[in-house]
């Protein structure tokens, strides 16, 4: 099933219920996820720029945008417009099957993976998820890599505060981490 059908069909119906929302329309839902890879070290070199927007190309599955430092920090070595990262944001059935691909093939990849944090929701409910590699993708080409590199995923909810989003997330299958109850 596609992330679009387990909404409507698992989702909807059960946020609905438990928060007593009446209108479809009111119901939180993602609306895009935006993936981000910041790389300091492509402000000196070109090629690095290169390999890592040809990586994120291969995982977002869409042309990324070159993002440029704002402000000269003379303490990181960087100028203003300097290349500081890549970012790419999708929307539509590209989101929904990067959302099914990361739920339910990226995530179990991760090394010693025990869910994801519960404790990643800002005050709208967007869920950002930090991942150590880039490997984990199955696109990538491990032969090709030429550093492990680090990058943000973001889900950007409509409609939502941390508590609806966590069960939505939830509901469309979010591996959650369990909470571990402290002795005391």
């Amino acid at each position: 099933m596609s992330i679009q059908q387990d909404y409507k069909n698992i989702a909807i119906p059960v946020l609905m219920k438990e928060f007593g929302i009446k209108n479809p329309m009111a119901l939180p839902r993602i609306s895009k996820v935006v993936i981000n890879m910041g790389v300091k070290e492509a402000a000196h070199d070109k090629g690095v720029l290169d390999k890592v927007v040809d990586q994120l190309t291969t995982i977002a599955g869409q042309k990324v945008k070159i993002t440029t430092a704002k402000l000269s920090i003379a303490g990181f070595k960087v100028r203003e417009g300097d290349p500081v990262g890549v970012t790419a944001t999708l929307r539509g059935k590209r989101m929904d099957d990067f959302v099914k691909k990361l739920i339910t093939i990226v995530l179990p990849r991760v090394r010693d993976f025990q869910g994801v944090s519960l404790t990643a929701f800002d005050s709208r409910g967007n869920y950002t998820l930090g991942m150590t590699e880039q490997i984990v993708f199955p696109e990538i080409d491990y032969a090709k890599v030429d550093k492990i590199r680090s990058l943000e995923v973001t889900l950007v909810m409509k409609n939502a505060n941390a508590k609806i989003a966590h069960r939505l997330l939830e509901l469309l299958g979010m591996p959650f981490a369990k909470e571990v109850k402290k002795r005391g």
